[in-house]
């Protein structure tokens, strides 16, 4: 399985995300400059130029016309995916960590770090094209966590939102009210900041990563805990197979916090779990830091890592894994 590299960004990445189709690879980095990318060949399509610091998440339609990216500049934009121009730029007073779209791509909830001394947020905004000209007000602000809010996304039906981060709880909303429903159990969850989290395919679940060297599997309506997958390193990215019972974890801890005695202290390989079985079935090496982004291609033939090198590498899985017994 030999990987194509992918040499854009002069940064470490923050974010990957295929399309619907799985035909695009976007990118995100702390260069400012998100790409997109065939997935097939790993070719450049474009840049989209506009933001002033680094990208820290990014999502896209459905039907792959718009991009939304969220930035350390303190704006979330909203671009045309084919021409990379700039349809629409909201401008909050603090940095925006999470950006995604709702079901329908109506509406999308993005989260803004604690700065100044204003709080962490949850925002959601209207964001189809007849919404973006008459108003950039948010529909509606939570507020109220403690920390980072590195993540955000819609829960079922957009009736919800789940969120996670430097607290280390996971919590869901009422998307039309605002008001809290429920925390994940702390005795089940996870004792560190919680780093990443992505949806399964289906949407009925989801899996946190961790600097407390766990990914952790839950139920997506009740935060029931599922499984547990333990890493040997902090996690910083983590994703569901869309087509077996497998998540992979990547992680790895900074270059400069590695002893010479501790020899798998700077693994930086993706890690392949068994979903439900929670065992380790394989690794995929190649970056030379800590692996930040990770993404599965929605037809579950092959992946994605970002790493702290600055590399994108898509990996199209060989027929052998195909044929893995477990």
């Amino acid at each position: 399985m030999r990987p194509i590299l992918l040499k854009g960004h002069e940064r470490p990445l923050t974010f990957l995300k295929y399309n619907r189709d799985g035909d695009l690879l976007f990118s995100c980095a702390k260069d400012h400059t998100p790409n997109v990318w065939y997935s097939h060949n790993g070719e450049r399509i474009g840049t989209y130029k506009g933001h002033n610091g680094a990208v820290w998440c990014c999502d896209v339609t459905r039907d792959s016309r718009r991009l939304i990216t969220g930035s350390a500049d303190q704006t979330v934009k909203i671009w045309d995916v084919e021409t990379g121009i700039q349809v629409h730029s909201f401008a909050f007073g603090s940095p925006a960590r999470a950006v995604d779209f709702a079901l329908g791509d109506k509406l999308a909830v993005i989260t803004t770090d604690p700065f100044m001394g204003a709080p962490s947020a949850i925002h959601v905004k209207r964001v189809d094209s007849e919404s973006l000209r008459d108003s950039s007000e948010s529909l509606r602000i939570i507020t109220g966590i403690q920390g980072r809010i590195n993540r955000a996304v819609w829960g079922p039906l957009n009736k919800t939102i789940i969120s996670a981060g430097e607290d280390a709880t996971i919590r869901i909303w009422d998307a039309q009210t605002g008001k809290l429903i429920k925390e994940n159990d702390p005795e089940a969850g996870h004792t560190k900041n919680i780093t990443s989290l992505s949806k399964s395919a289906d949407g009925s679940h989801f899996i946190t990563g961790s600097s407390d060297k766990t990914a952790k599997l839950w139920d997506i309506r009740t935060l029931k805990l599922l499984k547990t997958y333990a890493a040997e390193r902090p996690v910083n990215a983590v994703a569901i197979s869309p087509v077996f019972d497998h998540v992979v974890v990547g992680g790895g801890q900074e270059a400069s916090q590695v002893t010479t005695s501790d020899r798998r202290a700077g693994k930086f390989e993706a890690t392949f779990y068994h979903k439900i079985l929670q065992e380790e079935i394989g690794g995929v090496k190649g970056h030379f830091g800590p692996i930040n982004a990770l993404a599965f291609n929605p037809d579950g033939r092959g992946f994605s890592s970002g790493g702290e090198d600055g590399y994108v590498r898509i990996h199209h899985f060989d027929a052998d894994y195909f044929n893995i017994k477990v």
